[in-house]
């Protein structure tokens, strides 16, 4: 055999072999279909709006990003209108308002919760919400200050909530 076709054939070998190495992988990750993934990072990017200079937020997105997740956070100058349009009801509005594909997740949600909702995909739910901000609760870390007892409420469609998660 020539120099030149085994060249070739090495040429190609690498190409395959790359190609095998780097192709997307549709979606799954631990086994979940995600609706957003970020193929660079193989990370679920989550967009998350919030007033600026929030430093909770930013506190949150940290807890988020240590686990499966790459997260953007978008200062916005009326809060107010993404949770409207993200369908958050008002008297489960927190500090920030997170987006993962078709779901919203509002205020300290615990990243296990969130991976929990992925993974199931109740059928009719928008999203999850933490009302308020409480101490102890992703984001909301406090040295000396022991953590309220909280709950992540479900939100579905029709407006309806149930809790999803005690902690």
């Amino acid at each position: 055999m020539s120099n030149s076709k085994i060249l070739i054939i090495g040429l190609l070998f690498t190409a395959a072999f790359a190609a095998f190495l780097f192709w997307p992988n549709n979606g799954a990750v631990d086994g979940m279909d995600h609706q957003v993934l970020n193929t660079v990072s193989e990370k679920i990017e989550v967009v998350m709006y919030k007033n600026e200079g929030c430093g909770c937020c930013t506190k949150w997105a940290e807890h988020m990003d240590a686990d499966q997740f790459a997260v953007t956070e978008k200062p916005v100058p009326n809060l107010m209108e993404i949770k409207k349009e993200k369908g958050v009801p008002e008297r489960f509005e927190s500090c920030h308002t997170a987006v993962i594909g078709d779901y919203f997740v509002e205020g300290h949600v615990p990243v296990e919760d969130v991976n929990r909702l992925l993974k199931e995909k109740p059928e009719g739910v928008i999203g999850l919400t933490v009302p308020g901000m409480p101490i102890g609760s992703p984001g909301m870390e406090m040295d000396g200050r022991e953590a309220d007892k909280y709950d992540v409420y479900l939100v579905r469609k029709d407006g309806t909530t149930e809790v999803f998660a005690s902690h």
